[in-house]
């Protein structure tokens, strides 16, 4: 990838729209907002009401400068947000970051998903207010605001539990046992809360909100490694968004991709389709306006899945939103119908090391190049 952030000046840089190629279909790539700043992220959230878009950005070191990149400072973490119709940036809130972020609106509160304790803050002053306790071995992920009851759940992988907290004081209400690790939460806005869970293979826990209790799983079958998770609330239909078929060590069949669209019934887990998805997914939203669950995904795409009726579902389009890996996870704006990713452009792969030489700590290759700095971009997707 030509590293264009290393030539172009931060005036120019910041808005400068990325021009992708397009598949046939509805949607398209909107806007690009290059908003820079350093530190890894997860989640993305818009808060529709309150026209925010809120990004957690993680610490960074100091890297000194080499014959091909620029210095960079230390960054702590931090909380990043944005206009939500300009994606203008509107404030920051300093020593607060995390995985993700959410708001409850008619609480005036929000909450991040941080380490190792989550935060909530004031959503019009911007201050934080208070952290929040957390039981031990505890790490918050996913996070997820129930509108309907004020209450915020925050997903944990070491402890396979979702914490409760009242987003009118932060209290800790209590904690529940899923059986399995917690990535997207989504509610029906009448008492029942769904969790995807990440395990291979997959499925669905199904918590009553009242009682904090588990009452349900709906297992995937043969999919599994789900980390999206979608509700049309009108039929009563979840899509999850799978990455994986079969249990670990299962090998690939190029014929046979595995990532799935996983789409069954909110009522008994009865799985109605299995649609093909673009790539490894990391989050999923339905827009009830239109009756399409959307996912996101690590290469870079986006799929858009219509529903066509409560039985009958069709892949409407998969979408170019990034020129390369990235724009992972997904926020919804059911306001305006806009969807948002975020990524930056990577440098080239470091240089393979010599056959034979032992892999590093953590057995991971040589991977991906390094975040360019500065170039760190707000995606906007819509018709």
């Amino acid at each position: 990838m030509r590293r264009l952030s290393l030539l172009l000046t931060a005036a120019i840089a910041a808005f400068a729209p990325i021009l992708l190629a397009q598949s046939n279909g509805p949607y398209k790539v909107l806007k690009t907002a290059r908003v820079g700043g350093e530190g890894g992220t997860d989640y993305i959230y818009a808060d529709t009401v309150g026209r925010r878009l809120y990004i957690t950005r993680g610490a960074t070191q100091a890297r000194e400068a080499t014959a091909t990149t620029p210095a960079v400072p230390a960054f702590e973490k931090r909380l990043t947000i944005f206009d939500l119709d300009t994606l203008e940036p509107v404030g920051v809130i300093p020593g607060v970051g995390g995985n993700g972020a959410t708001v409850c609106p008619t609480t005036g509160h929000g909450f991040t998903s941080d380490h190792p304790q989550p935060s909530m803050f004031d959503v019009k002053t911007m201050k934080l207010i208070k952290t929040i306790e957390v039981p031990e071995r505890f790490s918050a992920d996913g996070i997820y605001c129930d509108t309907s009851s004020d209450r915020v759940y925050i997903g944990s992988h070491p402890t396979k539990s979702l914490l409760v907290v009242d987003a009118r004081d932060g209290t800790v209400l209590g904690h529940i046992d899923l059986g399995g690790t917690p990535e997207q939460t989504i509610g029906d806005g009448k008492g029942t809360i769904y969790q995807v869970l990440q395990e291979r293979p997959g499925a669905v826990a199904v918590v009553d909100a009242k009682t904090m209790k588990l009452t349900a799983t709906y297992p995937f079958g043969e999919n599994g490694g789900c980390n999206g998770l979608a509700l049309d609330t009108k039929n009563q239909i979840l899509f999850a968004a799978c990455s994986v078929i079969g249990p670990p060590g299962t090998p690939v069949d190029p014929a046979n991709p595995s990532q799935r669209f996983v789409i069954l019934s909110a009522k008994d887990g009865k799985v109605l389709e299995r649609l093909p998805l673009a790539g490894s997914s990391d989050g999923a939203a339905f827009n009830p306006a239109t009756m399409e669950a959307f996912s996101t995904q690590g290469n870079g795409t986006m799929t858009i899945v219509k529903e066509k009726r409560p039985t009958s579902f069709e892949v409407e389009q998969d979408l170019k939103t990034w020129p390369s890996n990235g724009a992972r996870t997904i926020a919804f704006d059911s306001k305006t119908g806009h969807l948002f990713a975020m990524a930056s452009e990577v440098g080239p792969p470091p240089t393979p090391p010599p056959a034979g030489t032992p892999p590093p700590a953590g057995g991971r290759g040589a991977g991906r190049g390094a975040a360019i700095p500065g170039s760190f971009t707000i995606i906007m997707v819509g018709k």
